[in-house]
């Protein structure tokens, strides 16, 4: 086991889950994901492996069939499996995201109905709040939900679904007010749990998936958009049973993204680090390896602190969430510091390679790929630099 980023006080339980879930990413996922990865193929069998190990279920209470373990568990196991593949932590995350704002958020019927089959995987969740022209400003949304007797009826068009093919629940932030005079926009604002089907095109009446978004890195996972045109929904799928209160639910779900997003940036650079240190060890220039040269060493020293400091934060926003204190500034600040690093990490061992790390024959060149998703992926470094410092300031708000 690497000396890097290991985790202390955790339970012979927790323990034992990240056993078993770093031998499935050694034996499941590393051998095939870079194969899948260049052929942009969702993971089937990585998934329904997933699905018996009990991973879909691993922070849904066990009253609901779930394993009911803490976010820190969760996250350690989204940095081993992010290690082996990024994507397949993305399909696990917006999954989590939708199981987490049912507990925390959903009625009992909803809570119910929902979280036994997300907890085998039956049922699999994707969110919603982004759309085309906005990015990051979520009050500006124009997706809007007229009531109409007992349903709801959408309209608008989102944009960056992780899931969006695959899931069959999808959480989606709508517009459920005009504004008005004194009325802040995110006060309007109501979360629709939309049921479907799996797939693409009209997977029920009113709802359009349109075909996967072609990216850069991040394959294997379906990102979408999502179309809404006259879609309705019954009162009862609002979250939490109340209307105008979705951008507070959402927020609440992002946190946990947040620190999804810094174990994945976790998980990348520690298989980086990994690849690179193997690497320098085996390429010889000038009548030795290159790790003994000194500027490989001092750029492997880098490489090593970083992973641990990366780590490090992201298990502290973990532990703040689980205790029940508000952590938007650890889970922003985790966000950033995980994410920039994982890039720099990537990116040294990609030098590290010098031209072979050019090769899609070479993993890391998958890396290089996928890293930059996780600079933008649940609000960009400019976001999370906006929320720290405005939280900073009111920790260390002086007297005028």
């Amino acid at each position: 086991m690497s000396r890097l980023a290991q985790t202390e006080g955790l339970t012979d339980i927790q323990r034992e889950i990240l056993s078993t879930v770093r031998d499935f990413v050694d034996k499941e996922i590393l051998p095939v994901a870079t194969e899948l990865e260049h052929r942009d193929e969702y993971p089937t069998a990585i998934v329904e492996g997933l699905k018996e190990l009990g991973v879909f279920g691993l922070m849904i209470p066990e009253e609901y069939g779930g394993l009911g373990e803490s976010l820190l568990t969760y996250a350690l196991c989204v940095e081993e499996i992010a290690r082996g593949w990024m994507s397949v932590s993305g399909i696990i995350n917006t999954h989590f995201i939708v199981a987490y704002m049912l507990k925390q958020h959903g009625t009992e019927e909803q809570k119910e109905y929902f979280l036994p089959k997300m907890a085998l995987g039956e049922i699999r969740g994707a969110f919603s709040m982004s759309e085309p022209g906005l990015g990051s400003d979520v009050s500006a949304i124009t997706s809007k939900a007229v009531q109409d007797g007992d349903e709801y009826v959408l309209n608008g068009q989102k944009m960056w679904l992780t899931n969006g093919g695959t899931s069959t629940l999808v959480a989606v932030l709508c517009r459920t007010g005009d504004a008005q005079e004194g009325v802040a926009p995110h006060k309007a604002m109501t979360t629709f749990l939309v049921e479907k089907e799996p797939g693409f095109g009209e997977v029920r009446p009113g709802l359009t998936i349109p075909g996967k978004i072609d990216k850069m890195g991040y394959k294997g996972v379906d990102t979408t958009e999502l179309i809404m045109d006259g879609l309705r929904i019954p009162a009862d799928r609002v979250l939490g049973g109340t209307p105008n209160r979705g951008f507070y639910q959402m927020m609440d779900g992002v946190e946990v993204g947040r620190v999804n997003v810094a174990a994945r940036g976790c998980g990348v650079a520690r298989r980086a680090f990994e690849l690179g240190v193997a690497y320098a060890q085996q390429r010889h220039t000038f009548g030795k390896p290159i790790a003994q040269h000194q500027a490989i060493q001092f750029k492997l020293a880098e490489m090593g602190t970083k992973v641990e400091a990366a780590h490090a934060m992201m298990v502290n926003a973990a532990r703040k969430k689980d205790s029940g204190a508000r952590n938007d500034l650890e889970a922003g600040m985790a966000k950033y510091l995980a994410s920039e690093y994982c890039k720099e990490v990537v990116e040294d061992a990609f030098r590290i390679h010098g031209g072979y790390g050019f090769s899609k024959e070479y993993e890391i060149e998958r890396l290089y790929r996928e890293a930059p998703m996780l600079l933008i992926g649940e609000g960009t470094a400019e976001i999370q630099k906006m929320i720290i410092g405005r939280r900073l300031l009111e920790e260390y708000r002086t007297q005028d």
